[in-house]
């Protein structure tokens, strides 16, 4: 359920949520505390662009609890769009907040998604960094789609576990898929898709550098890390992008002009 107390910027139709770093850890404990069942779509222009052949998607971040700016091109573009207080909040940066927090006040964790053994690689390095974490379960689903038989005993198991943050890194689309169909059946209050962060934070895939990462070429990083299998991605979103935001920076300008224009 949207947090109607966050700003949003619409951004080529997609509601992402013009917040700050500090706004995001705020949210998310107030729902822990009100045990509030939200879901975190973690948005770059990866999902942006997904969103433009994809109405399933583009309502999943219209509910969605937020909708963080998970890339500096959102970031720039909500500023340009009147928020100026905007600031990125990236899921590797918050999982890494959210998880200090949690070793601090008690948050319950469950890892869900990645390749097998990567949850529990998680595991081990973030309760080695963050002493008292309480990481009460990981489980590893199949690339193939789950038989109405294996979704049940999976969410029996994380229900079980009792978490009160449901990490889960299965790329985008998949992951906003599966928080908004599970969203009425997991009882933890907060479910957060990451993606690559799993990867990034359990050691087994490089980030981009600070540099890279504040100048917006991050996309850039990971395509020379993996051309073969990122090439076809980013040689769509990346021009799609560029054309689609141009032009609605452009639509506003004229609506302002012609606004201007009105009233004097």
């Amino acid at each position: 359920m949207q947090d109607g107390t966050l700003p949003r910027a619409r951004i080529m139709g997609v509601n992402v949520s013009a917040i700050t770093m500090a706004d995001a850890l705020g949210a998310v404990e107030g729902w822990i505390a009100r045990r509030d069942r939200n879901y975190v779509c973690i948005t770059g222009v990866h999902g942006v662009i997904e969103s433009q052949s994809d109405p399933r998607l583009m309502a999943i971040h219209e509910r969605a609890g937020m909708a963080t700016p998970d890339g500096m091109p959102l970031v720039w573009m909500a500023r340009k769009l009147g928020h100026g207080r905007t600031e990125r909040v990236y899921g590797p940066d918050l999982m890494l907040r959210l998880t200090a927090l949690s070793a601090e006040k008690g948050y319950r964790q469950y890892y869900f998604g990645g390749a097998p053994g990567l949850a529990e690689r998680l595991r081990e390095r973030l309760a080695a960094r963050f002493p008292g974490l309480a990481v009460v379960g990981t489980f590893s689903p199949p690339f193939r789609p789950s038989s109405a038989e294996e979704d049940e005993e999976i969410v029996r198991m994380i229900n079980a576990a009792k978490p009160d943050i449901v990490w889960v890194g299965l790329s985008t689309p998949k992951q906003e898929y599966w928080m908004a169909a599970h969203l009425d059946r997991i009882e933890a209050p907060v479910m957060i898709g990451v993606g690559a962060a799993f990867d990034f934070l359990a050691g087994t895939k490089r980030q981009a550098p600070a540099w890279m990462q504040k100048g917006g070429l991050e996309w850039l990083f990971r395509l020379l890390s993996e051309p073969r299998r990122l090439w076809r991605r980013y040689g769509k979103i990346v021009p799609q992008f560029m054309l689609g935001a141009s032009l609605q920076l452009l639509r506003q300008k004229t609506v302002l002009a012609a606004a201007s224009k009105k009233s004097t």
